[in-house]
């Protein structure tokens, strides 16, 4: 019998409210998706949030591979930890969807300054990047430079804003058909 995929959602600043495609997913099948919790949704802190990425991958790796799925600054913190895991942690990492990446390196919001700078190290699993064409938080074409540094397929819906529980997607079935491609 093949291990178990363990989805770790990653939210990002502020964290994912109920109406989020990610709180969804996770209420879906809360078997196979697990929440990486944060101390401070509302005041990040760059090592705590990676030590806590790092934690719950040690852990679900422990059960079989491992997924990402992040979202907006939860995006950025996959990246930092990818730039300081060690080759075994990253191993049981089977590939990451990585929705709406903020840009910190230009966001003007100060609980986000001490995500600078973006870490662009190319992630050693198969990794796609979802952006919209009218995020508040990134442009496309910064969007497709995280998406080619990260070593990742890059995927534009269209205009659906910060592709979260504003953006109207519900269960978000077309993030699920990007998610079974990795």
């Amino acid at each position: 019998m093949p291990d178990r995929v363990t989805y770790l959602v990653l939210p990002g600043y502020q964290n994912s409210g109920p109406a989020h495609w990610q709180t969804r997913w996770e209420a879906a099948e809360p078997e196979t998706f697990r929440r990486v919790e944060q101390a401070d949704w509302d005041h990040p802190e760059q090592q705590d949030w990676v030590a806590r990425v790092d934690a719950a991958v040690h852990s679900a790796a422990a059960e079989g591979p491992v997924v990402l799925v992040a979202h907006s600054l939860g995006c950025i913190t996959a990246a930092r930890w990818v730039a300081g895991a060690s080759v075994e942690r990253t191993a049981a990492v089977r590939g990451a969807l990585l929705v709406a990446p903020a840009d910190v390196d230009t966001a003007e919001v100060p609980e986000l300054l001490g995500f600078r700078p973006v870490a662009l190290e190319r992630f050693p699993f198969p990794t796609l990047v979802v952006a919209s064409t009218d995020d508040p938080w990134v442009t496309p074409e910064r969007a497709r430079q995280f998406a080619e540094a990260w070593g990742a397929r890059y995927v534009e819906p269209g205009a659906y804003g910060h592709v979260n529980s504003d953006s109207g997607l519900g269960d978000w079935p077309e993030g699920r058909k990007l998610l079974a491609e990795l």
